[in-house]
């Protein structure tokens, strides 16, 4: 919990100073209707300067492909919108936590703490869900004109989650040392800056990294 207040802290303050120095306000407000163009590749937005070998350069891939993903629940919401279907479902998400174990053990990595980590993911997703459709509800102007096909969204969730179980997978002495929240935080903001996340989203990353490092 001191870990995910201190990512929130740090993520909502990055998210003010943009606010304060660029006058977007906007920044902060209910996202439009999503589109697939909104899932840029983690690739697209590596750090520069860190080596993949270094722990900063470990940490930043789980940061960008939590964002990564996270865009994607905007596209969920926008094909879960006006079917009367709840955010939640319990199969699909034990099929997920299934499947990610199942990776974290064939890459020699440990499941219990894999399914951890994704059960975050998963309930940060969903608190995205929810905020878009409480905004949608409250701005019907801004709901989707059209239902993406939630079959092809949960391929590219399925694609992600594996680059995931993978980054989770070659970090291990990253993620068990006592500077992991700082760098953790770090990557975080960068991520949210460079993603231009909205005070929705920046809240989900924060909730999404909750049990990265310990």
């Amino acid at each position: 919990m001191q870990l995910t207040t201190s990512i929130r802290s740090a993520l909502i303050a990055g998210a003010a100073a943009t606010v304060l120095f660029t006058g977007a306000t906007g920044a902060v407000a209910a996202p439009a209707a999503p589109s697939a163009s909104a899932i840029a590749p983690a690739s697209a937005i590596a750090p520069a300067s860190a080596t993949a070998h270094s722990p900063y350069g470990q940490l930043r891939p789980l940061a960008a492909l939590s964002a990564e993903r996270l865009a994607t629940a905007d596209l969920v919401a926008a094909a879960k919108w006006g079917t009367g279907g709840p955010v939640d479902d319990p199969a699909r998400e034990q099929e997920v936590l299934r499947a990610v174990a199942e990776q974290a053990r064939q890459l020699g990595a440990d499941p219990e703490v894999t399914v951890r980590f994704f059960r975050d993911q998963i309930e940060a997703n969903k608190s995205v869900q929810r905020g878009l459709h409480r905004a949608w509800d409250a701005d019907p102007g801004r709901a989707p004109a059209e239902r993406p096909d939630l079959g092809q969204v949960r391929k590219e969730i399925n694609r992600i989650n594996h680059e995931l179980v993978r980054a989770l997978a070659d970090s291990p002495q990253a993620r068990s040392a006592p500077y992991c929240a700082a760098l953790l935080t770090a990557a975080a903001v960068r991520v949210r800056h460079e993603r231009h996340l909205d005070a929705l989203h920046t809240g989900a990353l924060a909730r999404s990294l909750r049990s990265v490092c310990g």
